[in-house]
Order: C-alpha cells, then structure tokens, then sequence
C-alpha cells in the first residue's frame, strides 16, 4: 500500500494537550498482537453449538415442518420452528425509545412461519452437543414448500398487479417527497437540461467477522449474550421475544470485527436466547461466511431518475428526481435509510426549485438495511454524475460548476432545514484539485481521467427519534480515571476517543484511564453505533460527567491552595498555577482530600440530541438532522480500453472534521473509507437471480484487496464548528459519500463515456466503448 500524505490546513486548537493528537487507541497493542477477544473466541464450559435452518426458496407456502427425526439424533439438545417461540412476532426497534409512528417500525419475525420470503430466512434452530451433531441435524429436519411466484424488481413490485411480499400490507412501504419552490418554472428557466437514469446494486458489508455470540443463564437466572453487535439495546427486542422482563436479558457487546450497519439489526441475539433458554445451557453460535452472505442484510439498490436544469453559466435552476429503493423481503430500516438519501437527494447545492419523490419498495429479495453510508452514497452517485453532465453541456470545468452552487453557512437545504454550521465545501475542493494537479504515476499506454465529487451526509440520529447518551466517569482514590459507557467499539476508536477526552479534561495520561464498554447490566446505556453518531452523542455526555469530576477537584485544589479555581488547571497528574506562581497539589492529593470531606468522584451524565416532533413524514420538512459533514473526493484513474480494466492511481480525501479528537483515528476512518466505497465503484456486487444468491462467498463477491488499493490522499481541514466535543463533527459514514461518482467521474474524463450504473466493471466499460465505436 502506497500511502499519501495526511495534511491539516488549521492549527489544533490553543491549549489542548492531548485532543488533536496522533496518539495510539488504548486498544491498540491488544489488537496488533491478536490479544483482543472477539465474539467467536469466547467458550464456556458445556457451552452447546447453535445452527439455523434456512430456507431453500424466495417465496413459498411452508405445508409442514417434521423435526421427528432430528429430535431423536443422539446429542441434539435443542430444536425449535416459529411454533416454539413464545412472541415469533415483534416491532423492529433500533434502541430508540421515542415510538416514532409513521412507519418507521416494521415487522421482526424471529422464525418463518406458514410462509418463506427470501431465500436464506431462519425456519428453524438446533443445538447440539457438537458443531458436526449441529449440522447433521439440520440435513434431519423435513421442510415440506410450495413455490409461490415472487417479485425481484422493486420497478415491477410496485404495480397493483404484483404479487403481494408480505401478507396484509401493499409492497410500497413508503412513499417520501421534498418539494421545494416550483420545479416546472425551473426548467422553464433552464438553458441546459441533462436526465439520466442511475442504477446501483446489493452490496454485502464483507466484514472480516461474521455474525457471532455465546448466550449462557447466569447464578441470577438471566439470559446473558455476548455478542458482536452495534446495537446492545436489542436486549429489550430479545427480552420481548421470550416474554421475560427486561431485566431479565443482558447484552454485552465485544470489541467487534467490522459492523458498517450489518450488526444493527437483530443477528443471532434472539437465536442464541431462544437456544439457551430451552437448553438451560451455555450455547455458541457463528455464521459462515456463506451463511453471512446469504441472510444477512445488504445495502439497498436504488433506481434514480434525474432531471437537472442550469442556466449556460452553469448556476443550477432546477432538479427532479424519483428514488426507487429494494427493501428486500421485510420492512427494517428501509424507511430510515430512504428519509436520509431525500434528504441528500439534491446534494450539497443551492437549487431554487425541487421536487423529489422516494419510495422503498418490499420484493423477495434479501432484505436490505442500514450499510455505512446510510442512503447517502446512492444519491450522491446520482447528484454528482449529473453535476460533471451539465459540465459538459456547457463546456465548463466540473470543478466550477460545483463552487458557483456550493451551499453555505446560514442557507438551507431543499428540505428547509438551515446549514447552522460550517460548510467546507469550498476549501475541500481546493485542496483537492491542488492535490490532483501534482505528479501522477505512469500509467503506460493506458487512458487517463481526473474526477472530483462532493457529498454531504449527517452525523447523529434524525432529531424525532429523541436520542440520548450516557456516560459515566469517576476517579479513584490513587488519581486513577475509569469510564463506563455502553458504547459499542466498532473498530473506529469509539472507546478510545472518550478515554482521548477523559484524558484531555482531568489531566491524566491515556494509561491511567480504564473504560468499560457495551454492558445492558453494568454500563450506562449509550445508544447505537450507528449513524455516526458515538463521538457526537457519547463524546458530549463524557465530555460533561469529565468536566463535572474536574469541577470538583478544581474546586477542593483552589480552597487548599488559596487560589481562585478559575486559575488552576490540571495536567500531567498535577493541578497547577496557569499563572506560574510555582503552586500545586498532585492529584492524588486532591482525590484524597474530596474524599475525606465527602465530595463526589464521579458523575454520570446524559446528553440529548435536538428533539422535535413531527406530525407528518410524507413530505419532508425542517430540520432532520442535527448536523452534517461535507467533503470532497478526488480520483485518477488508467483505463486499459481493450480489456475495461480500471486502475486507480490516486484517491484523495477532504473533509472539514470540526476537530480531530485523534488524528489517527480520523485518518484511518477516512483512508479506510476511501477503500471501502471504492469497492462500491469498481467490484461489488450482490448478485440475485430470481431471488438466489449468485455471489455467495468471497470467490464471487469481489472485494479490493492490498494490492488494489491506490495512492492514498488525506486533507483534513479543522473548521471547530461541529456539534460533537470540542467542535468535532462525525468522519466514519461521510468518507465513504462521495469516492465512487469521483471514479466515474475520472472514469468518463479518461475515455468520454458515461456509466450509469455500479459497479463500473470491465465488461461495461468495454460495452460502452464498443457502442460509441458502432455509432
């Protein structure tokens, strides 16, 4: 891998002596010698092994299940079908605890019952003495199905006629608009009018560790599941399954190996309760890869049709768009996913008149949820190609187009809601192109093209979904910190980066402070990593209980000194003079003291998101989210034109970042970004015939590799004007926007073809050229 260089175009902020800091996660050495404890490398004492029949069609009546058989098999322990669940039917629930309504909680099915809907839902569980027993016995249990015609198409699904997904609801679950002053005048204005049609596909989040968990009934009589997840608040979805309080069902979240929106739904959390609470015993269970491809979630397909009008100099006059999105089989996040990609579905830009329609649509498909990005990489897509259309409509530069309808601070998006931050559109760009112009690698005889594409995606949960966190922070009587916050570590340094703030307020070093993360019993609940939203919503709660201890400590240091607090701080395990008087205390000094007199140690906070309630969602209105990301992806590519192979040589990332609480961790969530979505662009793909999974392991779903990836650039820009600590704002989702319009982008500059779908393969590549050639 070759990597580029990482540049900061603002000085950190004055007085911050950790915050900022390329300094290595606390976790860092555990995973770089394989010391950290996955979800799969947990096994406890006569744990039993868990597997899960699934079904072998898209659509089809089950006539019977006979598990006699496999009931019989020596060292089975467990079988259970829909009949045996105490409540197989739920609400899909996210660990909010705001009821929403409008849609926005579908249907959770644990086991299939009287009917399949895509092919690879659950029918049935085992558990069995071994793994081998396990498997055995699912080759016992006897299926007895009907074939059912199915719908694949969401286009197709949606006509009166199709057949119906789901029993008792019509295939179209949601319908959305954003309308925005009147879109016909806007054309009518237009002097240059481009309209395409956009297409992108299943996409598997490919996470190095599959779905995995060991549930076990704990000396109290709880169900207890250590499990791979971003979501422990399924601990109330579980509990509601087996009719048992709440208290009654404890999750604890590992450190987990890759989630990208994968581990939001329920995976193998009700299994692995369901199992153990028949068995009474300790049970294991870990998807394969195939298994993983095959059921579990995927990000959404999305057909877009785009009309964009600009005047000759290039100023946009109108857009009109129609969003089409697969849900697959059930309801899940679909709704969710479909509000933010209307959101971002005019882009960045300043557009008098707007008018878009979105729809998610239920086929018999593999059901499609959240996947990094969340609805925002599919518009942009979109947005972006049109953008470098309407470029060559009007024989501008791509670039200039771009800056002369950049939003800016104080303005608002289509929807209405105002851009109360900064937008770094502008300087991101610079950089970008500045970056673009320097030496480029040789490609040979090869086809080059430049590309650029902005995006912008939200950070931190829709505001009607009244999010909260907590976070707990005390300090021991040796100046020792520990943190307790039910954070879920996804790989992205979300444990870490509340130690980086400890650390930072209380003036301890990084090895002085112990966190515990992702217990529903023992830590105080944090919400979902999702959404970008840990650092936002976590980061402030720990931000506020660290500073609640500091005032303490601040307090008792200034009366012992004789010293106004306001004139104290603390750093390096000392409270000190900020006027150099030469007074101090260590802070195992001050601790004592606060305990002696009986001051508390530790403070839990809680911190809230912007709320607002709203009475309507079909046209969407007013402030959604609490804020958003912008940046700027940058690509060269090399186009061998007999073959369509693509090579990047150069992939470049800007992103305002409000404030890099580690700089590391920013950069490694943006260069990885880049990576991830380039697979989007050039190689992935889910590919379902007729509801059957083509691409069922690594073999078929091609994903880049270390020999794929490119040049790396990375562009930070420190704006300070987030809504996250210290000014941060979210980088995890937004890095991964806007790289694949920037490839095609490159990609239509190298050889004067436009693609219109992803991912940009060889053979499409080769199809285009052959069409311009036969022309």
């Amino acid at each position: 891998m070759t990597r580029g260089s990482v540049e900061n175009f603002e000085s950190p902020a004055k007085g911050l002596k950790i915050i900022g800091k390329p300094i290595p996660r606390h976790d860092a050495w555990e995973k770089a010698l394989g010391l950290t404890a996955y979800a799969a490398d947990f096994s406890l004492p006569g744990m039993l092994h868990g597997k899960v029949l699934r079904s072998q069609y898209p659509s089809a009546k089950i006539l019977s299940i006979d598990t006699s058989k496999a009931d019989r098999l020596s060292g089975v322990r467990a079988v259970i079908t829909a009949k045996d669940v105490p409540r197989n039917e739920s609400v899909t629930r996210f660990g909010q605890t705001h009821t929403v309504g409008g849609g926005f909680e579908g249907l959770y099915r644990v086991l299939a019952d009287k009917k399949v809907h895509y092919l690879g839902e659950a029918v049935a569980l085992v558990a069995a003495e071994t793994e081998e027993i396990a498997k055995k016995t699912l080759e016992l249990i006897q299926v007895e199905y009907e074939p059912l015609p199915g719908v694949f198409d969401p286009i197709e699904a949606m006509k009166p006629d199709a057949p119906p997904v789901q029993e008792g609801r019509p295939n179209i679950i949601t319908h959305y608009e954003v309308v925005k002053g009147d879109v016909e005048q806007g054309f009518a204005d237009a002097e240059v009018i481009v309209e395409n049609t956009y297409r992108v596909p299943f996409v598997d989040h490919a996470y190095l560790e599959p779905e995995s968990g060991v549930g076990w009934i704990d000396e109290s009589g709880v169900i207890t599941i250590r499990v791979s997840t971003q979501v422990i608040e399924h601990f109330r979805g579980v509990a509601d399954v087996l009719n048992l309080p709440h208290n009654r069902v404890r999750v604890m979240g590992t450190y987990v190996g890759g989630g990208f929106g994968g581990k939001e739904d329920i995976t193998v959390e009700a299994f692995l309760a369901l199992l153990t609470f028949k068995t009474g015993r300790p049970v294991k269970l870990t998807y394969t890869r195939e298994e993983s491809i095959l059921s579990h979630s995927k990000r959404h397909p999305y057909v877009m049709s785009y009309k964009t009008g600009a005047k000759k100099d290039g100023r946009l006059t109108a857009l009109k768009a129609q969003l089409v999105s697969d849900a697959g089989a059930y309801v899940y996040l679909s709704p969710w996913v479909l509000l933010y990609s209307m959101v971002d579905a005019a882009g960045p830009y300043r557009i008098p008149h707007v008018k878009v329609d979105g729809y998610t649509v239920l086929t018999n498909n593999t059901f499609t949820s959240a996947n990094r990005g969340f609805g925002a990489p599919q518009v942009c897509f979109a947005y972006e190609s049109q953008m470098d259309e309407l470029a060559a409509q009007t024989g501008l530069a791509p670039h200039h187009v771009r800056m002369i309808n950049y939003l800016e601070k104080g303005e608002a998006l289509a929807t209405g809601q105002v851009l109360d931050h900064h937008v770094g559109l502008k300087e991101a760009t610079e950089k970008v192109l500045d970056a673009l112009r320097e030496g480029s690698p040789a490609a040979g005889k090869m086809k080059t093209g430049k590309g650029i594409a902005s995006g912008m995606t939200s950070y931190g949960r829709m505001v009607f979904l009244h999010d909260t966190s907590r976070s707990h922070v005390s300090i021991e009587m040796d100046g020792s910190v520990t943190i307790r916050a039910g954070v879920q570590d996804i790989g992205g340094g979300q444990a870490s980066s509340l130690c980086q703030i400890t650390a930072e307020v209380l003036g301890v070093p990084l090895e002085d402070i112990k966190i515990y993360i992702a217990d529903t019993a023992l830590t105080p609940l944090a919400g979902t990593t999702t959404a970008t939203r840990q650092l936002y919503m976590s980061g402030n709660a720990t931000l506020i209980a660290a500073r609640e201890v500091r005032k303490v400590l601040i307090k008792k240091a200034g009366e012992i000194l004789g010293i106004d607090p306001v004139k104290l701080d603390l750093a390096d395990r000392e409270v000190i003079d900020k006027e150099g008087t030469g007074k101090g205390l260590s802070l195992k000094e001050v601790v004592r003291a606060c305990a002696s007199d009986g001051l508390p140690l530790y403070h839990v906070a809680l911190f809230k998101a912007p709320f607002r309630n709203v009475a309507q969602f079909e046209r969407i209105e007013g402030q959604v989210f609490p804020d958003f990301t912008f940046g700027t992806h940058g690509a060269q590519v090399a186009i061998d034109e007999e073959t369509g192979q693509i090579h990047v040589l150069k992939l470049i990332s800007s992103f305002d970042v409000g404030r890099a609480i580690n700089r590391l961790s920013v950069e490694g969530q943006i260069e990885g970004g880049a990576i991830y979505a380039m697979g989007y662009a050039l190689t992935e793909e889910v590919v379902l015939d007729k509801g059957v999974t083509r691409t069922p392991s690594f073999s078929e779903y091609l994903l880049p590799t270390s020999m794929d990836v490119p040049e790396l650039t990375t562009l930070l820009i420190e704006s300070g004007d987030g809504v996250g600590p210290f000014g941060a704002k979210g980088v995890g989702e937004p890095s991964v926007c806007s790289v694949a319009p920037a490839i095609a982008n490159a990609v239509y500059d190298a050889i004067g073809v436009r693609i219109y779908d992803l991912p940009l393969t060889p053979e499409k590549i080769v199809k285009a050229l052959k069409k311009v050639k036969d022309r």
